[in-house]
């Protein structure tokens, strides 16, 4: 499974995945959303798959961008959701042409994690902020999703906190750990805002 990760995976589980998986956490988005030097008009939510977490957003103009076509089915007819056909490290969108995007539970899915910050730095106007909300690999918890991902054939690829701020900063974004624990947010803001 190169090139899109685990799309395939997605693609057929798209009918059950709303079914099974918790509402995304929207007070840990917008806290995140919160660091942004710039208001925020355009959202893109990469990796989106179904609109989850665009759901528990209000406010702004938002796009699902995920590469499974099952699961942004689920984002358009299921939610009323935009939705785009997209690779998060090749974004289909003009340099500085969104004010932030939400990457949640899903960075670990991304075949190419360094094209997708890139990626995401590029579109990012300047003060848009990058929001992930992540699993930390070292909490307790997130020692056991990592194996059970491994266990069902997953490429996951999971990063602390520290070590996904320390990745946003070599991309041009001034990273700030919002939140720790399980599940975790690390924000970007793009430089120049």
């Amino acid at each position: 499974m190169h090139g899109l990760g685990d799309v395939r995976f997605f693609d057929r589980v798209a009918p059950l995945y709303d079914r099974v998986m918790p509402p995304a956490d929207g007070e840990a988005l917008v806290a995140g959303l919160d660091h942004a030097t710039r208001p925020i008009d355009r959202l893109l939510d990469v990796g989106g798959g179904s609109g989850r977490a665009a759901a528990a957003l209000t406010g702004p103009e938002i796009a699902v961008v995920d590469a499974s076509l099952g699961m942004l089915a689920r984002a358009r007819n299921g939610r009323g959701l935009s939705g785009v056909a997209g690779d998060a490290g090749r974004l289909p969108f003009r340099d500085a042409s969104v004010d932030a995007i939400t990457i949640v539970d899903a960075f670990h899915h991304l075949p190419d994690q360094e094209a997708a910050i890139r990626e995401a730095a590029r579109v990012l106007a300047p003060g848009g902020a990058l929001v992930v909300r992540e699993f930390d690999p070292e909490h307790p918890l997130g020692r056991a999703l990592v194996a059970a991902e491994r266990a069902i054939g997953m490429a996951s690829r999971f990063r602390t906190p520290a070590a996904l701020a320390a990745a946003f900063d070599d991309a041009g974004l001034d990273p700030r750990i919002v939140d720790r624990g399980f599940g975790y947010t690390v924000v970007g803001i793009r430089r120049g805002g």
